[in-house]
Parts: structure tokens; C-alpha cells; sequence
């Protein structure tokens, strides 16, 4: 049978919604005092499953919980499934503490992807806050695979300090090969930071896009998010260009607990990735 393909937006389903099938832990890399990255192969053989940027999945450490993580690899390749988590809780200090050889359950993929193809042609913006920017790489590394289909692209990042920057060879990377724009900023700098300080809204302003043909993609904290959206809105991108990803709060995956259920939308079934104009009046909610 053939697989599935990527489309601009939708699910490539699983072969089961709640089939939970084990993965060896066969990469681990420290990102930063409090994130790690996971990479996975199938225990049973065979190339991990197609994904969509912006898609999840649920991990679970046996004998201890589940919990969703954003699928941060690269979706142009068939390689690990790889996951970026910071360590907040139970169930993350259980992946944190494991070692090639290590085994957890995988569910999925889930979800609303971004839309990287829709993007096609013109301006593209990425705005990341802290553990948001693992979520996004999928989309940057779509994008720059076929880097001639788009316009100006710019990465915007903000970190908590220096030593909280994610991906730091990657984004020497990206930015030294000038195929994109990329800005970093810290909200407390250090005496070896060189860069902006100062919340990551304050990049938007001066971004290289032309805000008539933009389409941009935010995920962060839901304060920074709204206002990273308000900014651009007033730089003057249309609200129904702008996506933002509401993964946080999500249980099931498969909106059977209800737990990401705000209004008539589910997080894990509608999302995590929504227009802004659809999810505007949510983001000024609490704990959403």
C-alpha cells in the first residue's frame, strides 16, 4: 500500500488511533540545563512514520504516563522520530533519564499541521519563544528543503537567557548560509551575550518581510504569542495569515477526555495548529 503524502494541512493517521507501539531510544542530546532531545526507532522494524510540521505525538514511559510532544525532525527525511522536551514534570524526568537502548510508547501522529505548502510563494515569518522554536524547525527545515518555492523567510527567536537557546549550531547555521533572516534574543543577557535583549515581539518591527504577502507561524507561550500576533497584525499582516500552535493542556490526543476542549474547538483534533483569527478571542484567556 502506499503512503500517505504530505499534504499543506491535515492528519497522516496512524495505523490505529490509540495503538501504542514501542520505540528504542537509539539518540540523546542535551539541548540545554532543562531540554533534551529524543530520537526514536521502531522496535518493530521498518521506517519511522511520515509526519506533518506542526504534528504531535503522544510518548509514553511505561510504568509511568503519557504526554504529547510536538514532533521536532525533519519531515523531508526518513530518519528517527525525533522529539525536543524539557523536563517539567513526572513523565519528562522519566525520558529524561533515558539512554540509547531505552524503549517508550509512541501514539500517532496527531493533529493540524502548519501550513508550510499554502505558504508557497510568499513571505515566510517564524516567530518562536523558548521550547516553541522545537515545533517550528520542522517548518524551517520544509522550507529551506525547497527554499527557491518561497520568499524572504525570517526566523525571530526569543530565549529566557544565553544558555536557554535551543539548536545553537543549527541556528549559526541557518543564519551564516543566508538562505533566511535569523534573529535571536534573550530577556536577561550575560556578559558573554552579544545579541538583543528584550522580549521577542520587540524583532518583529524590523523583520524583512513584506506584510501584504506574509504568511506567518508563532508558537511560544500564550502571552507571547498573542502579542507577537497583535505586532504583526500592526505591521499589517491579515489576522487569517497568521498561525499559532495551542498544544499546551492537550491528555488524549484523539479528543476522547475532553481535556483540550475550549468552546466548540479541540486542541489535539482541531490543532494544535489554528488560524489566528479563529483562536484570537482564546489567547486572551488563562491557561490556554
Amino acid at each position: 500500500m502506499a503512503e500517505p503524502a504530505i499534504a499543506a494541512r491535515g492528519t497522516v493517521p496512524p495505523v490505529s488511533p490509540m495503538a501504542i507501539r514501542p520505540f528504542v531510544v537509539c539518540g540523546v542530546r542535551r539541548e540545554t540545563r532543562d531540554t533534551f532531545t529524543l530520537e526514536l526507532e521502531s522496535a518493530e522494524g521498518g521506517p519511522a512514520p511520515r509526519f506533518l510540521p506542526g504534528q504531535f505525538n503522544m510518548l509514553y514511559a511505561f510504568g509511568v504516563g503519557e504526554i504529547p510532544i510536538s514532533i521536532s525532525g525533519d519531515p523531508t527525511r526518513r530518519g528517527p522520530l525525533t522529539h525536543t522536551v524539557r523536563t517539567v514534570g513526572v513523565v519528562t524526568r522519566a525520558m529524561e533519564r533515558l539512554e540509547p537502548g531505552g524503549v517508550l510508547g509512541v501514539r500517532g501522529p496527531y493533529g493540524e499541521g502548519w501550513p508550510v505548502e499554502d505558504a508557497a510563494g510568499a513571505d515566510v515569518v517564524v516567530v518562536a519563544g523558548g521550547i516553541g522554536l522545537a515545533p517550528l524547525r520542522p517548518v524551517v527545515l520544509s522550507v529551506l528543503a525547497e527554499r527557491e518555492r518561497y520568499g524572504r523567510v525570517a526566523l525571530l527567536y526569543g530565549a529566557r537567557s544565553p544558555k536557554d537557546i535551543l539548536f545553537r549550531a543549527e541556528l549559526r547555521r541557518w543564519r551564516s548560509a543566508f538562505h533566511m533572516d535569523v534573529e535571536v534574543t534573550v530577556d536577561r543577557g550575560d556578559r558573554t551575550w552579544r545579541g538583543d535583549v528584550g522580549v521577542v515581539t520587540r524583532l518583529v518591527p524590523r523583520a524583512p518581510f513584506d506584510p501584504a504577502r506574509t504568511v506567518a507561524m508563532i508558537c511560544g507561550p500564550e502571552i507571547m504569542m498573542r502579542f507577537a500576533a497583535q505586532e504583526l497584525v500592526r505591521r499589517g499582516v491579515a489576522r487569517d495569515a497568521i498561525w499559532v500552535s495551542t498544544e499546551r493542556n492537550m491528555k488524549c490526543g484523539v479528543g476522547l477526555c475532553g481535556h483540550c476542549q475550549h468552546g466548540p474547538l479541540f486542541v489535539c483534533k482541531d490543532g494544535p495548529v489554528f488560524r489566528y483569527d479563529r483562536v484570537e478571542t482564546l489567547l486572551s484567556k488563562r491557561e490556554i
